[in-house]
């Protein structure tokens, strides 16, 4: 049996769990999770999210390294139906990239060249509104791809432009992810 103190002492646990539970209820109730990328259209927002990335007009760029982040981000938000000619929203670009030695090995005696180099790519990006020109988002992605550097000169160039080519595309994958988590925020 027991004894009244031990029935008093499971009180406050009692009214702790329950008051947890409530907690727990309230907050659920206020709180969802859905996919990203669902059909379903948001609470606030106006279309799916897929109608919403293809909505997304990416402006022109400069650089080459800069046209292939481009170009893989217009394919990857219209899933395959271009850049839209007026879309609901603008996104800019601003791409940059180095590359850095990270090994070096002795081939002579005298001199040293580097055998393997990391490309840095970098985007900053800002999503508008097309109609009233306020800013949804600002952001900035980066990604590193490493490389060899041979001893041939054209076989040092196709690999760095190799590096800057599956760097473009991760960044891009990573702006595309970036401009859908604005939009199911504040677009």
């Amino acid at each position: 049996m027991s004894s009244p103190d031990s029935a008093q002492r499971s009180r406050p646990v009692k009214a702790g769990v329950v008051a947890a539970m409530l907690a727990v209820g309230f907050l659920g109730a206020a709180c969802t999770v859905r996919p990203l990328y669902s059909d379903a259209v948001a609470p606030g927002a106006t279309a799916p999210m897929a109608a919403q990335l293809a909505s997304v007009s990416v402006k022109p760029v400069e650089t080459r390294q800069a046209q292939e982040v481009r170009n893989h981000l217009i394919f990857l938000l219209g899933r395959g139906q271009g850049n839209p000619d007026a879309g609901a929203y603008t996104l800019k670009l601003a791409v940059t990239s180095y590359s850095t030695a990270a090994a070096v090995v002795q081939v002579s005696t005298t001199t040293q060249s580097p055998t393997s180099s990391l490309l840095t790519m970098s985007a900053s990006y800002t999503l508008t509104d097309s109609v009233t020109g306020a800013v949804i988002a600002t952001g900035r992605r980066q990604v590193s791809s490493a490389y060899d550097v041979p001893t041939q000169q054209f076989a040092a160039l196709r690999s760095q432009r190799d590096a800057e080519n599956r760097a473009a595309r991760e960044l891009a994958e990573l702006l595309h992810l970036a401009v859908a988590q604005d939009l199911s925020r504040g677009g």
